[in-house]
């Protein structure tokens, strides 16, 4: 039985060393002391299950472990808290499953035990994803919105490039009726161009999509997916939501997005809803001071400085970028409006 001692002694000194990130999270980062104390309680329970194992440890064989010289990009790609905690949370998921599985067959009623400590560690990995959403947020300066239909000068590729050469720090990709397919293959080009401009890549309604591609988010409007069950499905991801009133404002508070969709404010041809205006964009940001947003809807060189004037850090544009002669030239109008 050395050989599935040495797998469970590897898998535990895995989930023990997740269990310390996350707490080392909840504990320093969020000065959360309920989820901080859950995360304490997981971890002495699960060394607790441990000792019913014991010597296992006298198994270990570490410089003879073929795994220890094997490694991914991925292991060292970490943008954010959200991206240690989550990698945190999937290791220690990971590791209680097979210690669940390969214990069946030295104990089955200890791998029961495990089981049900990997069912808590997945709601404490839930619980702490959601707490840290704001240490994830970001406020955006200017987002370009691409929908090849309305690039009527240039490709939208093109468009695109034009766009974050000029200062625009989030592209958003829009495409309604593209097949998934040539959808993907569209994000992943965009995911490129963003990462070689410090920008970021947000898809539109497709969190699948998004996730494959190595996009930073998803937007979501009022009839797409609710926003938490993406947050808990794809963690990783940026989460963001249209809001046209202060009710939507509140409900994608409660599900721990990290911007919203403020708008629209002036008429536009690419949605038909009444435009809710500047006094919702000056309630949005009197309720909301700390949440990342972008104003949207019509938006204009001609009447930014109105939007700015209205609490606007942020907005999002489409047709006036996408259908110029110039883009880079009306991102930098629309820029020096916004300021810093």
């Amino acid at each position: 039985m050395k050989p599935i001692e040495r797998l469970l002694d590897a898998n535990a000194n895995r989930a023990r060393e997740a269990m310390r990130v996350m707490e080392d999270a909840a504990r320093f980062l969020l000065d959360d002391a309920s989820l901080s104390a859950d995360l304490k309680r997981l971890r002495h329970d699960f060394a607790a299950a441990m000792s019913r194992l014991p010597n296992i440890e006298q198994t270990r064989n570490t410089p003879g472990d073929v795994g220890t010289t094997v490694s991914t990009p991925a292991e060292g790609d970490r943008r954010s808290v959200r991206d240690v905690a989550v990698a945190a949370g999937k290791r220690l998921s990971e590791a209680l499953r097979s210690l669940e599985e390969y214990g069946k067959l030295v104990d089955p009623g200890w791998a029961a035990a495990i089981e049900k400590l990997r069912y808590r560690g997945y709601d404490l990995e839930q619980r702490l994803v959601a707490a840290i959403g704001p240490l994830h947020r970001r406020q955006w300066r200017l987002c370009v919105i691409l929908t090849e239909e309305l690039c009527t000068e240039h490709v939208a590729f093109d468009v695109a490039k034009d766009a974050l050469e000029a200062g625009a720090d989030c592209l958003q990709l829009r495409e309604k009726s593209m097949e998934a397919g040539e959808l993907l293959a569209r994000a992943q080009g965009l995911a490129e161009l963003v990462e070689t401009h410090a920008a970021c890549l947000i898809v539109n309604d497709r969190p699948d999509v998004a996730s494959i591609c190595g996009a930073h988010g998803v937007h979501l409007g009022q009839t797409d997916l609710p926003a938490a069950h993406v947050r808990r499905r794809f963690p990783q991801l940026i989460v963001g939501v249209s809001t046209h009133s202060l009710a939507e404002a509140k409900a994608a508070d409660a599900a721990h997005v990290d911007y919203c969709g403020v708008g629209a404010i002036y008429a536009t041809t690419t949605k038909q809803r009444k435009p809710s205006g500047l006094a919702y964009l000056t309630k949005f940001v009197e309720r909301y001071p700390d949440m990342p947003h972008l104003a949207i809807g019509g938006i204009t060189p001609d009447n930014i400085a109105e939007v700015v004037d209205a609490g606007a850090r942020g907005v999002a544009v489409s047709s006036v970028v996408c259908g110029a002669k110039k883009p880079g030239a009306v991102v930098k109008k629309l820029l020096g409006a916004i300021g810093t």
